[in-house]
């Protein structure tokens, strides 16, 4: 299965896809609002994150009437949101197996009363809102 970051459409065919001229895409990677990747010194390559964006990009301007200026502001704040949630995720991840670790180092000890009948550590299934479409 192909990653959704996996390079693969090529800038007539990502345009047409987003619905843009190929200029339009080229001007979005000049302001460094979408960085395809490049396969020798002239080829774009784009895949189905950087579409994704270009819509995004497309909906803020056409639909919100946000400038381009305003718009690198909003997917620099979103991008940085996405890694923070990533970041949380992984270090309370992180932590339930460590506390999870220590209760089981604890449990072995024959002299400590623990119950036997429900979890040590009851760590709510926290699930963090899907992104919502801009």
């Amino acid at each position: 299965m192909r990653s959704r970051y996996q390079p693969v459409y090529m800038i007539g065919v990502a345009a047409k896809l987003c619905g843009v001229h190929p200029q339009t895409l080229r001007q979005y990677e000049k302001l460094g609002l979408c960085v395809p990747a490049r396969v020798g010194e002239r080829n774009r390559l784009y895949s189905e994150a950087d579409i994704e964006r270009v819509r995004k990009i497309q909906r803020l301007t056409q639909e919100m009437g946000v400038n381009l200026a305003g718009v690198e502001l909003i997917l620099r704040l979103l991008d940085e949101m996405e890694e923070m949630k990533a970041d949380f995720e992984r270090r309370f991840r992180e932590y339930v197996q460590e506390a999870e670790r220590r209760i089981q180092e604890l449990a072995q000890n024959p002299s400590i009363p623990i119950r036997k009948d429900e979890t040590l550590l009851p760590v709510p299934d926290l699930q963090v809102r899907p992104k919502t479409d801009l």
